[in-house]
């Protein structure tokens, strides 16, 4: 059956370009969001994040009449959930997964279900959570087969296809790179794949929904581990008196080696979160992730432990002033380089704990965003933060930072290597 009209539920980071690469190929695509502002912002022509390239295609697609958003699931051939996994707020060590954003959505499209649709889950979720929504499903819609009930015989084909594109290469990636798809049958798998192919030229490889869930748990969970190793080695290099980036360039001369650059900690919505997923499905086996969520989840402490040491630091050198009387400016609070996304941010964490516990002045230096809300620190320029700071903190390796010469402010603390 030929994809006459495709539905992508959630229009965030991932779900609006998704859409967008399907109408940008000439294909009805009806986007649903439960934000009315988002779904205003995305009718005008324009985002509500930033993301190269994708405001272009956005505008075009809307303009074209190929893309609308609603808050209202309709009738569709195809529907993508691309909705927030968080964590449920529960005090626990080991956070469990909050899927009430999944069930929302299943329950949402139910209604408008028909025989020979497709149903994917992108949402990275815990393994089983795409059997789980199918059952949800098929509870809502007893007059529908679905797979785990009916094998390949079935009314509507249930697939789960993680996203794996990096921001900022959103639109690239989501183009170019292979997919992993799994079905809970394989005919559910063989829908999907030409499904994607609208759009896709990397590879479709095929496997179960199961596995498929863990590929991407396991991607960004190994992405996380090599992250803790070089952020305890900065922590090991700074007790022993050695430069870490120097130390690491050294290393990576060797053939087999390829040591990653360590930071504040790990941020976004995926590497600082993922890798939860498996240590709260298998505690006791998940001994190396959950030791290194462990080490980047303390790394923004560390770094705020070296604030403290410069603010002594600083005293000591001008006694004449005091603590009420010394700047801080902190440069970057995205999760990443030049992007404007906050998602688990150590940076815009470690910002937000200096501002709420030093007495003076806190400056936040964020090139990718223009006001900020309800925030104890002031969001100014590059300019006025070296001009007003005692104590530069680097916390984001953003390209303006990356051009600017090294500034002559008193105390500096890195937590990336370029100045």
């Amino acid at each position: 059956m030929p994809f006459n009209t495709i539905s992508v539920i959630g229009l965030g980071y991932i779900g609006l370009p998704t859409a967008a690469m399907f109408a940008s190929h000439k294909k009805k695509v009806i986007g649903v969001d439960v934000n009315h502002q988002t779904v205003d912002i995305i009718n005008h022509g324009k985002t509500h994040f930033v993301e190269p390239e994708l405001e272009l295609i956005v505008h075009a697609a809307v303009t074209e009449g190929f893309l609308k958003a609603v808050t209202e699931p309709e009738p569709a051939d195809a529907f993508l959930i691309a909705v927030p996994t968080p964590f449920k707020n529960n005090g626990s060590k080991t956070p469990e997964p909050d899927l009430t954003y999944i069930k929302s959505a299943a329950h949402a499209i139910a209604p408008v279900l028909k025989k020979g649709d497709l149903v994917i889950l992108e949402s990275t979720s815990p393994v089983g959570t795409t059997e789980q929504m199918a059952e949800w499903l098929a509870v809502v819609r007893p007059d529908l087969s679905f797979p785990q009930h009916a094998g390949e015989d079935v009314d509507i084909n249930v697939a789960h296809c993680p996203e794996r594109v990096m921001p900022g290469y959103v639109v690239r990636e989501l183009i170019k790179n292979d997919r992993v798809v799994g079905g809970m049958t394989k005919s559910c798998a063989e829908r999907a794949i030409d499904l994607y192919k609208i759009f896709v030229e990397g590879d479709c490889v095929v496997t179960n929904s199961r596995t498929a869930e863990m590929a991407k748990l396991t991607e960004n969970s190994c992405r996380d581990v090599q992250i803790a190793f070089a952020n305890e080695l900065s922590i090991i290099c700074d007790k022993i008196d050695i430069d870490v980036w120097e130390l690491i360039s050294l290393a990576n001369r060797h053939p087999r080696i390829n040591i990653l650059q360590p930071g504040p900690g790990v941020g976004g919505h995926c590497i600082a979160v993922d890798p939860w997923f498996i240590v709260n499905k298998t505690p006791t086996e998940a001994k190396m992730i959950h030791m290194a969520r462990q080490v980047n989840d303390a790394k923004p402490d560390w770094v705020i432990d070296k604030v403290k040491i410069a603010i002594r630091d600083f005293l000591q050198e001008n006694p004449t002033k005091g603590v009420e009387e010394v700047t801080i400016a902190c440069f970057g609070l995205a999760f990443k380089p030049d992007i404007d996304d906050l998602r688990e941010s150590p940076a815009l964490s470690i910002t937000r704990k200096i501002a709420n516990m030093h007495q003076g002045p806190v400056i936040a230096v964020e090139p990718n965003i223009h006001s900020l809300l309800g925030e104890k620190f002031e969001l100014a320029t590059i300019e006025k933060a070296v001009a007003k700071s005692d104590i530069a903190l680097l916390l984001v390796d953003h390209k303006e930072f990356k051009m600017m010469n090294k500034p002559r402010i008193s105390q500096i603390i890195h937590t990336k290597g370029i100045w």
